[in-house]
This record gives structure tokens, sequence and C-alpha cells, in this order.
């Protein structure tokens, strides 16, 4: 398979041709997606459509090795997870396939990389090893070429005087952080930004009490001066990401794609409108398994852009009880 054609998709019968093409593909090819499967009494003759394709369920990545091919493994991503709990582990066997993703994907919503100076705020990313977060935009920042793009840990102070120097030069800046960071930046220092685009990637990491996405946003406006809030949706089970410019509605990349399924039967995929289970299509995962249920809870509406409405627990998924193979 020729993997760099996953980037010039241009329609939506081109973006289900090659799914359908990788899911034959992976069937093959991945032990684990084959064998998941199997157990769904799922095969290529079988599938027709995107809806009939089966969404392997994300936990397969804490007890499996899921790949679609025997290459050296060149990078294994790792979450994040409370001490002695499993973590999902991502064997990437083509970095360079990531990092077109993530580039393009960047550019495809926000233009040139050069144009920006990146700021990073992810302290609890960088005090772990194998965030691929981190590499990305680790990534992006050289990207940038900017002398002022950078990671900040705790340094609020330089951070405050970094922005606020960006700001009065009328710098385009891309300021991405952890969320329970930002509001630690903002109670250091109140914002009025007009050159800076406020990101943030999600989460509390058990350091200050989870907020609704409303309210969250509703305060970083107001602490950066800004009028929205844009957010980031990935995970280190996937080489793709998704992007919010505001109100939390995300589009994916064109190699990306989104379908909502039954809480009470994961096999059965909802219309636009109705709130389930997220299952994400990223055909950058060419090499471990494109099709995963993530166990976020969203819906997609009428323009094709979806909504992160939270999580729910495996034991409330009653549609797939095939956790081990």
């Amino acid at each position: 398979m020729d993997n760099s054609l996953i980037f010039n998709i241009s329609s939506e019968a081109d973006f289900n041709k090659k799914a359908l093409e990788l899911f034959k593909f992976q069937f093959e090819e991945n032990p684990v997606y084959r064998s998941f499967c199997d157990l769904l009494y799922k095969h290529p003759s079988d599938i027709k459509k995107l809806e009939d394709i089966p969404f392997l369920p994300i936990k397969f990545f804490k007890t499996h090795e899921v790949l679609s091919a025997k290459k050296e493994i060149q990078k294994t991503f790792t979450s994040s997870g409370t001490t002695g709990s499993m973590v999902s582990q991502h064997h990437v066997l083509d970095l360079n396939l990531y990092k077109r993703s993530f580039q393009n994907g960047f550019a495809h919503f926000y233009g040139n990389i050069e144009d920006y100076a990146v700021l990073a705020l992810l302290p609890s990313y960088l005090e772990r090893e194998g965030s691929s977060l981190v590499y990305m935009v680790e990534d992006i920042i050289q990207e940038s070429k900017h002398p002022k793009s950078g990671f900040y840990l705790d340094d609020l102070y330089a951070l405050k005087q970094t922005l606020l120097a960006l700001e009065k030069s009328g710098q385009k800046t891309l300021l991405i952080g952890v969320s329970y960071a930002l509001l630690d930046l903002i109670e250091f220092h109140q914002f009025e930004l007009k050159h800076t685009i406020i990101m943030e990637t999600g989460g509390m990491k058990g350091r200050r009490k989870e907020l609704i996405k409303s309210e969250l946003h509703s305060i970083l406006k107001k602490g950066f001066g800004v009028n929205t809030i844009h957010s980031e949706y990935g995970m280190t089970e996937l080489l793709s990401q998704a992007y919010s410019k505001g109100d939390g509605l995300f589009s994916s990349p064109p190699w990306m794609n989104v379908l909502i399924s039954d809480p009470e039967d994961a096999l059965t995929i909802l219309p636009k409108g109705k709130s389930g289970g997220i299952n994400i299509i990223d055909l950058a995962n060419v090499h471990s398994c494109a099709f995963i249920a993530t166990q976020d809870l969203g819906k997609i509406h009428a323009n094709g852009t979806f909504e992160v409405l939270g999580r729910f627990d495996q034991s409330d998924i009653r549609g797939c009880n095939l956790m081990v193979l």
C-alpha cells in the first residue's frame, strides 16, 4: 500500500475506497484485529460500506501488540495512567508517516506553521516518557522556526513575559496547554490577547476538579481575553488529530473520519445527531489498527463536525463483550 496517498484524499468517495482497502489489508495482516473480526463473524466479503467495519475497542492497546506488519518498531508511544495501572502502547513502525499526518493536519486547519510562535504548557506530559503529544508539539515547535517557540514546564512568569512580548509585536502565536496548567496561568496573570490562539488538550490529570467543557472554556476565555478556545482531539492510539476552533465542535482532516455507535449495540452505527460511542477511522494507522472504538461519548452534527460529551465505562457498553482474545 502507498501510504502517502492518504494525504491526497479529496472526496468522501475517495476516503471510503481507501478505508475499505485498508480494512481488507488489516484483516489479513493484523492478527489481533483478525481475531476480533472473526469473533464477530465479520469477513471482508461482508463489508460493503464504512458502517459495516468492526471497530477495535481501544483497550486492546493495553493488552495486546496491535500491529499490521512485521517490521522494526521505531518508537512506542504510551498513554498516561495511574500508578500500577495498565497503559496503552502504540507501536509506530513509520515515524515519518506520523509526522506527515500531524504536520499536514495542522496545516489543513491553521496554515503554515512558520507563521506562528508556538508555546507549549504541557507539564504532566513532559514529566513522563512516551507521550505522542509531546513528540508532536516538539516537532511543531521546531518547524515554526521562531526563536521564542518552546516548552514551559512550570515557569509561569517566563511564559507570561513571552506571551506579552509576542502580543506587543503582533506576532501570531499558538499556546497549547493541558487544561489545569492553563488555569494555573490565568490565576497567575490575566491577559488581553489579540494575536494568540489558546488551544487546550483536555484533562485535569488529577490536579484539579474536572469541569464541563463549556465552563472550562468560559473561564479560559475570560482569563486570556479571547473570544474562543481551540481544542485538539487526539490520543496515544491514533496518528491523526481533530481540531476545534471553538464551541467544542471538532473537524477531522480528510484522512480521518468519525462514526457514532449505539451504546446498547456497538455494531450499530447511528445517524447524525444521535449520541453514542465515538469510533475513529484513522487512515494514518496503517501499521496498527485504523478502526478504533475510543470509549468516548459524542455525537456528529449535520455539518459533519462532532463533539465529545464525555467518557463511558466499558461496563456500560453492552454490545461488545469480546475484550479477551
